[in-house]
């Protein structure tokens, strides 16, 4: 798959050159970086540690979860055999222990091979994460946009992107509504809308971790 560059190249902001609030704010913007992986098991793991939770109460857990496992590093089949305790440990509640568990044993029968996942369309790539409990749609688009920086991705039930919208492009509707005058705006933003969806977030300092 394509992926966009670091930093929006002339070609992007030839696309953005039809919306000038978007050009405005990548203008005004600081450089997007990398986060690309090629692990989607580990960072679908972290994702599910991290719910709910502030963004340092979430690495300590993460980090005393990988502590448990050799070379800090937790194998699917190491996962589906420790015990509840041992999980428990780490500041797992039993909820997230149950969601981590069905990440593990999805990838344990090589559903998220790199070769695998690489190979799907984002959309047939959303509905086959999804269909593990306790990974939902907004779950994977963020993997889809941060770990394989997939370009075209709209996070329509995004928070932080809807207050965005609202906030740049002067509207303040609601549900259905809202999401409808969403779409319509980032479908010019095609092919990349995973860029002007990091620029949204920039813009209120406060990207998804």
């Amino acid at each position: 798959m394509t992926t966009p560059a670091a930093f929006p190249t002339d070609e992007v902001m030839a696309v953005f050159a039809k919306d000038p609030i978007i050009t405005n704010l990548i203008q005004n913007g600081l450089p997007l970086k990398s986060s690309r992986s090629e692990d989607l098991y580990l960072k679908l793991v972290g994702s599910i540690v991290s719910q709910q939770l502030s963004t340092k109460v979430a690495a300590v857990i993460f980090r005393r979860f990988t502590e448990l496992f050799p070379e800090t590093y937790p194998h699917p089949h190491l996962v589906l055999e420790a015990s509840d305790e041992t999980l428990r440990s780490a500041g797992l509640s039993f909820q997230k222990m149950g969601y981590i568990r069905n990440v593990a044993a999805f990838a344990a029968e090589g559903n998220m091979a790199h070769a695998v996942i690489d190979a799907m369309e984002d959309e047939a790539l959303i509905q086959h994460l999804t269909q593990i409990k306790g990974v939902g749609r907004w779950t994977v688009e963020m993997l889809l946009m941060f770990a394989l920086e997939r370009p075209d991705v709209f996070p329509v039930d995004d928070l932080g992107i809807q207050n965005a919208m609202k906030k740049h492009y002067g509207f303040d509707l609601k549900g259905k509504e809202l999401k409808l005058k969403m779409q319509s705006i980032a479908e010019s933003w095609r092919p990349y809308r995973t860029i002007a969806s990091k620029y949204l977030w920039q813009s209120l300092d406060n990207a998804p971790a």
